[in-house]
């Protein structure tokens, strides 16, 4: 048999109508006899970091033991199906979070300023804020030379950087989990065609009326490059008209899916200048598109590096599809009082519901000899643990994904009380190819994490 040693560029773009559609790593961009090293093939690294608000009902979250044999507890058995997935990290505490003596009291933002730079943050309703450089942004800065986007910063709720949004503190703290540098917050995206165009290009205006024609007009972004669709299959093999198909077929669906957002949202418009897009109607809808968007960012190299913000810190979210109709922020608030305990982890379960789709959906997508999930280091977590005390201290946080092999599944990791979380991420960092002597208040690597 013949076998080319020419390959197809892992950087190869479908171009038309102002779209580039990016691809996935096909067989076809591995030169023939080359070392597994020396070529695209060699899986990369990517991170992922998601952010739930107003921490968890610690009760009913840790596990009793500990070790690769723990007892699930009663919410993290929400993830049974995935148990070999994840790593349970207890312990854990944020203390750069903490408020000091004559701060103001407002016990979220500085929450969220500090969860990802270990860094306490500046109290100011001004322009004047200030942080640390995040762990994702560090990530970022090691990856940006070989990818489009250097990261990607998702959300749910609307964010603004202006005002106060919590007593003492700048709305910024609560745009984002994600500092550039320690006075640049990189505020995050909610709205899916935002991102949608971010990776796959479109025309640069938010008029009403030019976002109504193209929802209107009978062409999608792969009508436009069906030829060069075309070519590029005549020249692959059949495993890799199966993927590309595959790939296409899942760029089609979020179109379709963004496009349908967008004319619910335009139906109900008041006669007033509109922002770009819509957002779904429903919390998981939202969620899971955006959970997409990202596999496909992955999927096609464009980022290695993405925060998503599940929802954020005051927010007065209802679940009434579960059954909770207390808002969340107030629900955090239980008093100890058994009913909001059950609700509120009625909703710390519903969210790992939703964190199961997408491991599911990271297993089920091919990159190089394996799949995202087994080259992907994803952290999820809230910055609080009793929300009801406004606490940073041992948090709620788990470890998925396969790192390349540097991460195993299924334990839970007792650390010693008064573990920095900074902790973690010195080690995290490190197997992400990223050694780091020292991050925001560590004190050395997470004993448990090294060597695996």
């Amino acid at each position: 048999m013949y076998a080319p040693k020419k390959s197809l560029s892992r950087r190869t773009f479908l171009h038309g109508v102002g779209a580039a559609i990016g691809l996935p790593l096909l067989d076809s961009m591995v030169p023939a006899f080359a070392a597994i090293k020396d070529t695209v093939a060699n899986p990369v690294s990517r991170l992922g970091i998601f952010y739930i608000p107003h921490g968890a009902v610690l009760s009913e979250w840790i596990p009793k033991t500990e070790g690769p044999d723990y007892e699930m507890s009663p919410t993290l058995k929400t993830l049974e199906a995935n148990r070999d997935d994840f790593t349970v990290i207890t312990n854990l505490d944020n203390a750069p979070a903490l408020l000091r003596a004559g701060e103001p009291q407002g016990g979220h933002a500085n929450i969220m300023g500090a969860w990802l730079s270990g860094v306490h943050c500046k109290p100011t309703e001004g322009a004047d804020v200030q942080s640390g450089v995040t762990i994702d942004q560090i990530a970022a800065r090691h990856f940006e030379k070989d990818t489009q986007l250097a990261s990607l910063e998702l959300g749910i709720e609307p964010t603004t950087l202006s005002g106060s949004c919590d007593v003492g503190f700048s709305c910024a703290y609560l745009a984002t989990v994600s500092w550039n540098t320690p006075t640049t917050p990189l505020t995050a995206e909610n709205n899916p065609r935002a991102i949608f165009e971010r990776l796959f290009g479109d025309t640069d205006t938010t008029d009403a009326t030019a976002r109504l024609k193209r929802i209107g007009r009978d062409r999608s972004i792969l009508d436009a490059v069906t030829d060069k669709v075309a070519s590029l299959q005549r020249k692959i093999g059949q495993s890799d008209r199966s993927k590309l198909t595959e790939y296409l077929e899942a760029v089609r669906d979020i179109e379709r899916r963004i496009q349908m957002a967008e004319a619910q949202g335009i139906r109900e418009l008041p006669a007033m200048d509109r922002p770009s897009g819509a957002v779904p109607e429903t919390y998981e809808d939202h969620v899971k598109l955006m959970f997409d968007l990202q596999i496909l960012a992955y999927q096609t190299d464009m980022t290695r590096v993405a925060t998503f913000m599940m929802s954020k810190e005051l927010c007065n979210r209802t679940y009434t599809n579960i059954g909770v109709a207390d808002p969340h922020h107030q629900l955090s608030h239980h008093q100890h009082r058994e009913e909001n305990l059950l609700k509120l982890a009625q909703v710390n379960c519903y969210h790992l519901e939703l964190l199961s789709y997408y491991l599911d959906r990271l297993k089920s997508t091919p990159d190089g000899d394996g799949s995202l999930f087994d080259h992907m280091m994803l952290m999820y977590g809230s910055g609080m643990g009793d929300s009801n005390a406004h606490s940073p201290l041992n948090l709620p946080i788990l470890l998925a994904g396969g790192a390349n092999g540097k991460l195993k599944g299924g334990r839970h990791i007792r650390a010693a009380e008064g573990t920095p979380l900074s902790n973690l991420y010195v080690s995290m960092l490190d197997k992400l190819g990223v050694p780091t002597e020292s991050f925001g208040d560590s004190t050395g690597g997470l004993e448990g994490l090294t060597g695996i």
